[in-house]
């Protein structure tokens, strides 16, 4: 339905009275009021609410759940009338129209005070959601009385997301997660907490109207969830331009602005490591963004101004902990503002603006194990930097892939690409860890980043075999320079003065594309051992259990058998398995047991492709008694009695033999 600006539901007086539920109903709760509304602010995108509005339309969560509040913000292109010819048709669309109000915070308020869902969402007019959105939003918060809800957001149209989300949990904190890097409106909270903290949003401001908002929340909420397994939010760029974030500003004004909402954040959150995490994020996002090219386009007087505006919150919230988490750009515009180094600000903000200078001008430098971003004045006597102003080495990390993972006999070959972001590579090593231990195994290092490992457990330990137990597989990427010595930390540089980092192996497509079959591997002169590969959990990092006792994961995990008796009374065994690496002089015998008693039984066995083996046993008598069935497998100093389960693999096989 179409409406106005006024309030005949007595909603929003409900709310400022402290009734956070909204409109009473006399007769008892209303059975129809929806479980979400969701707000649209809308001006000037009428090319965009098919779309928008349209998602919404089409979600699966049953529409009588749905309430859609669309504020039309003074549009001059016809979004008003779309708006009112779409409410015609769709009873749960509710329309507001009011004069242009200078950005999106009014009109959210004014959806704020009229909805009666237990949820609000807050919808951009050109940006649209995935069609379970809201149900599995809504499942999620029901299940874990949350607060607020992230839904995973996906950039569209060349817009990237501002945080990926990459983990579902039901309970995160603001210190702990990346979700305060999100603090746009575009998420699900619960309308009583609003309410009883009267969030609201900034009025009349075209750019961070809904950090106040999204601050309080956040550090407000008791419970924070987030779903990312599903794409709930498409976030779009406009083909006009058009999009708030990309408007020229008043930028001094702008950062007195920004000034009042981290004096809202110190107030919550008092110094220490806490607010520094939070810091961090309004240097990225707020104080030092604008030194960028809206800097460079200002008169001297404007970028004088720019300055002045940024220095007190630079003054105030830029501590050591602070300075040591921004990227080497934000680091140095930020050491300028303190120090008042105007020129060396300019250079670094010109050397950020020219054409293809992002991370950094020109590929890092490599000194003494560290590597140096390619910004102006690097060692500069004229201009005295630090260098840990320009220090980037912890942000460098292995760009990986693992694409293959084969046994061929006894030794696991891997195979995969391996650089360093910005920097390149000479060298690339397999790394074996330990309780301790670190063993290196050369790896070929070829074109296209492309390299291959062969790991031998009979000779990997300096030509000696590995000892038995767990290893987790990394590798090890080099950069400028052979490493030399023992293999230091994946934070440390090498010794020659090379730039060596770590990454743990993760193989393409998990599990299902990995080999995790135990089986005989040779291990020197103390004969064969069991290997099995294995991903680590949570993370999935390859990892190699040489086991010679076979009890972490035995072998024969397939052997299946079964029994029979011939006419005569002759008994069978027959049973098949696979044994991976099994060598050809390997003895198999049926054994048979029982509580105090073993007996080996003469074993035909038959080899087949694949590492299939099928045994076979033929008894004309023998003690009687009920006797639990095994193979015993010899190779070397290997044994192992790996137990014969029933065909259909719900119990031990068991062979009768009658008194």
């Amino acid at each position: 339905m179409s409406d106005n600006p006024t309030d005949p539901t007595g909603a929003a007086d409900a709310a400022r009275a402290g009734r956070p539920d909204g409109p009473q109903h006399p007769d008892g709760p209303d059975r129809s009021a929806p479980t979400v509304t969701v707000i649209v602010p809308v001006h000037n995108t009428r090319r965009y609410l098919d779309r928008s509005l349209g998602s919404v339309f089409a979600q699966t969560l049953d529409p009588h759940r749905i309430e859609i509040i669309a504020v039309d913000d003074g549009s001059t292109d016809g979004s008003g009338a779309w708006l009112d010819e779409a409410a015609a048709d769709h009873p749960r669309l509710t329309v507001v129209h009011q004069p242009a109000s200078g950005g999106a915070g009014r009109p959210r308020n004014v959806g704020l005070d009229r909805a009666t869902g237990d949820y609000v969402f807050f919808l951009d007019s050109d940006d649209h959601l995935g069609p379970e959105a809201l149900a599995r939003l809504i499942r999620m918060a029901e299940e874990h009385h949350s607060d607020v809800v992230y839904g995973r957001i996906v950039g569209a149209e060349g817009r990237g997301a501002p945080v990926d989300l990459r983990t579902t949990n039901p309970r995160v904190s603001v210190f702990d997660s990346p979700v305060y890097w999100s603090l746009a409106a575009y998420k699900l909270f619960r309308r009583s907490f609003v309410e009883r903290h009267r969030l609201r949003f900034v009025e009349g401001r075209l750019l961070a109207e809904d950090l106040p908002f999204g601050i309080a929340a956040l550090l407000r909420a008791e419970t924070i969830s987030v779903l990312a397994d599903y794409d709930c939010y498409y976030l779009h760029g406009r083909d006009d331009d058009s999009n708030a974030s990309r408007q020229d500003m008043d930028w001094p004004a702008y950062l007195a602005y920004i000034d009042t909402v981290l004096t809202g954040v110190a107030a919550e959150v008092p110094p220490g490591p806490d607010r520094d995490k939070l810091m961090v994020r309004h240097f990225h996002g707020e104080i030092l963004m604008p030194f960028a090219a809206p800097y460079l386009a200002r008169d001297e007087a404007g970028c004088r101004a720019m300055r002045e505006a940024a220095r007190p919150l630079v003054d105030r919230y830029l501590t050591d902990g602070v300075l040591a988490a921004l990227p080497p750009g934000l680091r140095l515009r930020a050491h300028c503002l303190r120090a008042g180094l105007d020129a060396e600000l300019a250079a670094v903000v010109r050397a950020d603006s020219g054409p293809g200078s992002a991370p950094a001008p020109g590929p890092p430098r490599i000194e003494d194990g560290r590597a140096y971003a390619a910004y102006p004045h690097f060692r500069d006597p004229d201009h005295p930097l630090p260098d840990a102003l320009y220090d980037l080495t912890s942000r460098i990390a292995v760009r990986q892939r693992l694409t293959g993972v084969q046994w061929v006999g006894g030794v696991l070959h891997l195979h995969g690409t391996a650089t360093l972001r910005a920097v390149g590579a000479d060298r690339v090593e397999l790394i074996l860890h330990r309780s301790g231990a670190h063993l290196r195994v050369p790896a070929a290092y070829g074109p296209d980043d492309t390299w291959h490992a062969a790991l031998d457990p009979a000779t990997a330990a300096l030509g000696e075999p590995l000892t038995d137990g767990i290893w987790g597989l990394k590798i090890a990427v080099t950069a400028h320079g052979a490493a030399t010595g023992p293999a230091p930390d994946a934070a440390d540089a090498t010794p020659s003065g090379a730039l060596r980092r770590e990454a743990w192996l993760v193989p393409e497509g998990g599990e299902s594309a990995t080999d995790t079959a135990p089986r005989v591997v040779s291990h020197g002169p103390a004969g064969p051992t069991v290997a099995a590969l294995f991903l680590s959990s949570p993370h999935r990092h390859l990892h190699l259990d040489l086991d010679h006792d076979g009890a972490r994961r035995p072998l024969g995990a397939d052997l299946r058998g079964a029994t029979a008796r011939s006419r005569t009374g002759r008994a069978t065994v027959d049973a098949r398995l696979t044994l991976p690496g099994c060598p050809a002089d390997a003895d198999l015998q049926f054994v048979l047991r029982d509580a105090t008693r073993c007996v080996a039984l003469r074993t035909t066995v038959e080899r087949a492709a694949g590492d299939r083996y099928r045994a076979r046993s033929r008894l004309r008598g023998g003690p009687p008694g009920t006797w639990r069935v095994a193979l015993r497998l010899t190779a070397g100093g290997l044994r192992r009695e790996i137990p014969v389960r029933s065909a259909d693999g719900k119990g031990p096989l068991t062979l009768k033999v009658p008194g």
